[in-house]
């Protein structure tokens, strides 16, 4: 019934004042339909943070914002390796709030500034699990959990505490319920930290009745880390005890190496609300940060602002599918693959360099938490697709730990250069950059920083440059160094050859092709060679001794095939196409033993592929180098359909901070950067049904997949802007111009489409 019948008929029957408010009355209720179907057209409603929380996937839980300086969550009781983010599905203890986290790594640390509200008597320790009286912990139910995008609340059962997190980017933002008649009560624990972190000094101190402040230094994984906070209640100050970890210590103010404080708040029961702002630089810039970031008190109003930052991103690709468990896991790996990097300045500016050094108004934001030997494969390439923005950026702070510390980052994390795993992965991110014409970086100290990265005599590069390749027998992972550090080389060569320096793209090009020098023929895989003469034995290539044998965290079956930068290059040194697609085919069937010591991060396992580890990630787009496209479709949609899932155990490896997510995101629109510095995006198999691609400057990709389904898994054809489009990939600048990209699909493989040596994808820029 349209509104004008609808007015008409009611009009003969009531008043004029009550039909007045009739009129109110459907006009809100019209409002509220129109918020609710605003609210059901929200993106952030797929993403369900607590994929990955199981099995190996190590992702942070908890709130926080895009890039955020602030990851907000709890941590539990338990620690070891499925908790290096603090959190794992299999456990019911939290321990506490703290306000910095991991997402995905390998390694624990961080879990800086704990708080845990408590009532009754209190003993100044975590305590045990199944001993209740024994320290502060409380047990929760994943039934009385939530969790979304910018958003936490947990239900503390030993307290009957109602615990509700959301953040800013640097102010982490609790709520706490206390039960009626109880007085409210909150720990302060400055000794706590997941992992390898452990306190070597701390400091807390009432600033006034609403405030405390103080810092936390600590040496783990990053060796020398600061952070400075200051917290504001929305409650007075009843009592602040400070404690030398379980010494009470007089007056409200210490400084120990394990510091914590216990406040008691004035009043019985009801909402206590804390924010926390955090600093790599001082005190007074975290309370500088609340006021910038986060002035008022609102809490329903700072959780509806996270969750529209986490909309505005999760925006840049709108994918339709008639799947809603692929809706979740997509938009979900696309929020995991933006909690890093993630903010490391304050609001300011001002930022903590690598040299110890408080630099001031750098003009650019300054990042941390570069995992670049995972990220740089895939998580890196989709941010010049999808945050262009920030790429200057990301690059500029590289370039800024190159001029602090001599060299570029390879795992940066908290102002700290970890050296964690190998190669020179940084280099092949700033090179993507400026081959990729972005701007915004000074491309000549960008060339400086990456050639004289590259020519330092630290981790096997002196070998690198006298011999070609690091001697099996002079250090650990040698294969897997001098294979990675070949993939850095050759990405300079591609710089030096766009710019026009001949004799450097020679040099560098050269280098780039050492991995040939780990390649023995008679085995036919990359093996660790003592000398020109001599290979190390006994060999065995599906054995793995995880940080002793010639692979990082793989064998010979999984380190023949890292060759992105150069696919043509070994397809001859395995013995031609046929040879090539024979033994790629193997890897995804052969069974083996990788042995007691092996890794677990080797994970996800399809025959000796590995899709839970990174190296492995480019492989199943070789296939198309060598004219059969069709088996990598076929390769890659298994992959998205068995190893990606809505469940807390959804990710078959460590998420990585963002690499792991990454992969889902490009494959499951349909192509991989499988070249990580080329700009080539190999073609796979997408399972989206359409795609909207923004690309920032106002440009849009439109994705269509015409007949798609579980059985149409192989591209027929293709057409880029109503043309037809024969090659098996796209160029980046092809894919950030914009415009229609029509994907046909069919239940056969094409006998044509991508088939042709002119049609495949290639190593060398053009």
């Amino acid at each position: 019934m349209s509104h004008h019948h609808f007015k008409a008929r009611f009009c003969r029957r009531i008043s004029g004042c009550l039909f007045a408010a009739f009129l109110v009355a459907f006009a809100s209720h019209f409002a509220q339909a129109q918020k609710s179907s605003a609210t059901n057209s929200r993106l952030t409603r797929f993403v369900d943070p607590f994929i990955g929380t199981g099995f190996h996937g190590h992702v942070f839980m908890g709130a926080n914002v895009p890039f955020g300086a602030v990851q907000v969550g709890p941590a539990n009781l338990s620690q070891g390796w499925d908790w290096c983010s603090g959190y794992h599905y299999s456990d019911s203890t939290i321990i506490g709030f703290a306000q910095t986290h991991l997402s995905g790594t390998g390694i624990g640390d961080l879990g800086d500034i704990s708080i845990m509200p408590v009532t009754g008597d209190v003993k100044m320790v975590k305590g045990e699990a199944g001993k209740p009286s024994s320290g502060y912990y409380s047990s929760f139910s994943h039934e009385q959990e939530t969790a979304k995008a910018g958003y936490y609340s947990v239900q503390l059962l030993r307290y009957g505490i109602k615990a509700e997190l959301t953040a800013t980017e640097r102010v982490g933002f609790h709520q706490y319920t206390y039960p009626a008649g109880k007085a409210g009560k909150l720990v302060i624990d400055l000794k706590e930290g997941i992992g390898w972190d452990g306190v070597t000094e701390s400091y807390i101190k009432q600033i006034n009745p609403t405030t405390i402040a103080g810092y936390r230094y600590s040496k783990g994984w990053a060796e020398d880390q600061k952070i400075y906070f200051t917290m504001q209640f929305s409650r007075p100050i009843e009592t602040l005890a400070v404690f030398d970890n379980t010494a009470l210590k007089t007056g409200s103010e210490l400084k120990a190496k394990r510091t914590k404080g216990l406040v008691t708040f004035s009043g019985n029961g009801g909402v206590v609300q804390v924010k926390v702002g955090i600093s790599p630089v001082s005190m007074t810039n975290a309370a500088a940060n609340i006021k910038a970031e986060l002035p008022g008190w609102d809490f329903s109003k700072t959780v509806a602002a996270a969750d529209a930052k986490w909309e505005r991103e999760l925006q840049k690709i709108r994918i339709k599918t008639k799947d809603e468990a692929r809706l979740r896991t997509f938009y979900t790996a696309m929020y995991h693959s933006m909690i890093a990097p993630s903010v490391f300045n304050d609001h300011n500016g001002d930022y903590y360099g690598t040299d110890k050094k408080i630099y001031s108004k750098p003009g650019f934001t300054n990042y941390t938490t570069f995992s670049l030997w995972d990220t740089y494969r895939a998580a890196h390439p989709l941010m010049t697709v999808i945050h262009p923005e920030k790429v200057s950026d990301m690059v500029n702070t590289m370039l800024n730990i190159y001029k602090q510390q001599g060299k570029l980052p390879v795992w940066h994390l908290m102002g700290n250069e970890t050296n964690c795993m190998v190669g020179n992965p940084a280099i092949t991110v700033v090179a993507d950059a400026y081959l990729k014409r972005f701007g915004g970086f000074d491309k000549k100290l960008a060339y400086e920083a990456m050639t004289k990265t590259a020519m330092l005599d630290e981790r096997g590069l002196n070998f690198v440059k006298s011999k070609g390749y690091i001697p099996a027998d002079s250090m650990p992972e040698s294969v897997a160094k001098g294979m990675e550090y070949a993939i850095a080389d050759w990405a300079i060569s591609q710089v030096a050859k766009k710019d026009g320096k001949a004799n450097d793209y020679a040099y560098w090009l050269k280098r780039g092709k050492n991995y040939v020098n780990y390649f023995e023929k008679g085995s036919g895989y990359m093996r660790g060679r003592i000398n020109d003469n001599t290979w190390r034995s006994p060999f065995n290539p599906f054995e793995s001794i995880h940080g002793k044998n010639d692979y990082t965290e793989g064998n010979a079956w999984q380190y023949l095939w890292l060759v992105p930068q150069d696919v043509e290059g070994l397809i001859n040194l395995i013995g031609g196409e046929k040879r090539f697609i024979q033994k790629l085919d193997s890897l995804f069937i052969v069974q083996g033993d990788m042995g007691k010591e092996a890794s677990p991060d080797i994970s996800g396992l399809i025959g000796q592929y590995a899709h839970g580890n990174e190296p492995s990630h480019h492989i199943t787009y070789m296939y198309a180098y060598a004219g059969q496209p069709w088996k990598t479709a076929d390769q890659v949609r298994h992959v998205l359909d068995h190893l990606y899932t809505d469940k807390n155990d959804g990710l078959s490896g460590n998420e990585d901070v963002g690499q792991m997510s990454a992969w889902y995101i490009f494959s499951a629109l349909g192509f991989y950067p499988a070249n990580p510095a080329n700009g080539l995006y190999v073609f796979g198999s997408p399972v989206v049904d359409e795609a909207e691609i923004q690309l920032g400057k106002g440009k849009t990709m439109k994705l269509r997949v015409l007949n798609n389904s579980k059985e149409n898994k192989y591209i027929q054809s293709v057409k880029l802007n109503g043309r037809n489009y024969n090659k098996s990939y796209i160029s980046h600048q092809d894919l950030v111009s914009g415009g229609i990209l029509e994907l046909t699909m069919g239940a056969k493989p094409s006998a044509t489409w991508g088939v042709a040596a002119a049609d495949r994808p290639y190593s060398e820029l053009k």
